[in-house]
Parts: structure tokens; C-alpha cells; sequence
């Protein structure tokens, strides 16, 4: 009886980390890098983010949904090619498809000022990316 249940436990476990794979986010313990597509915006905060340190719309930081405070994402920009390497400081986006908000700085060295909003990949600095996890962007 016991097997029973505990292969039920496992099977529901590997359910649940190949419905995050297909996703394209992956927790950096499971895979020890992830990759995600969508698009990105960026905003000018003050005030205090919500890992509790003061905004700064001159840093390289941004506000991501799960990913850890302090985590490391290189963020690209899929219509022009441009990467910037940002941290994560802050919570968001609330806007419905967005994956990532960046800070102005950020956008300016990605070159989406203008436009406001652009389809970005994100990766992770900690590793390759495995070819379960990789998730195409165009």
C-alpha cells in the first residue's frame, strides 16, 4: 500500500516539473537555469521596491512575478538583438501578458524606450539551459 501511494506522489512530482518545463520557467534548484519569452515593458518607480531597498529607475534592476530577489537575468531584446544583464529587486508586472518590468536605465540599453513595450527572452546566468527546459522565442 505504501508503494502505491508514494508512486502516486512521484508520478504527480514529475507531472508538476514537466508542466513548469513546457511553461519555460524552471526553479533554479530543479535545473539550475530557466529561459522565458514574452514581452517586457519598462517603469519609472519610487519610492521602495518590494524587496524593501529604495528604487532606482538609474539602476540595471527589475520587477519579475517569482524569480528570487537578487537573481541575475539576461534580458534580450527580440527585435533588435540588444542584452542587458538585470537584477531582480522588485515584484510585477500587473499588466496581463508582460513577463518582466524593467527599469528605465535598463530599457534605454535594450532600445525600447520609445516604443514602451517589446518581446524580450529571459535567461538565467546560473547555467546552460537544458534542452527540456529551452523554450523558442520569436
Amino acid at each position: 500500500m505504501k508503494r502505491i501511494v508514494l508512486a502516486r506522489h512521484l508520478s504527480r512530482v514529475a507531472l508538476a516539473g514537466a508542466l513548469l518545463a513546457a511553461a519555460g520557467v524552471v526553479s533554479g534548484a530543479q535545473a539550475g537555469a530557466y529561459q522565458q519569452c514574452g514581452k517586457a515593458s519598462w517603469y519609472k518607480l519610487g519610492g521602495t521596491t518590494a524587496s524593501g531597498e529604495r528604487a532606482n529607475p538609474n539602476q540595471l534592476t527589475a520587477a519579475h512575478r517569482s524569480l528570487p530577489f537578487g537573481t541575475l537575468v539576461d534580458v534580450t531584446n527580440l527585435a533588435n538583438g540588444k542584452t542587458v544583464t538585470v537584477r531582480i529587486n522588485d515584484r510585477g508586472p500587473f499588466a496581463k501578458g508582460r513577463v518582466i518590468d524593467v527599469t528605465w536605465a535598463a530599457a534605454k540599453e535594450l532600445g525600447f524606450v520609445r516604443r514602451g513595450i517589446t518581446r524580450v527572452k529571459l535567461s538565467s546566468k546560473a547555467g546552460k539551459i537544458s534542452s527540456e527546459n529551452k523554450q523558442i522565442c520569436q
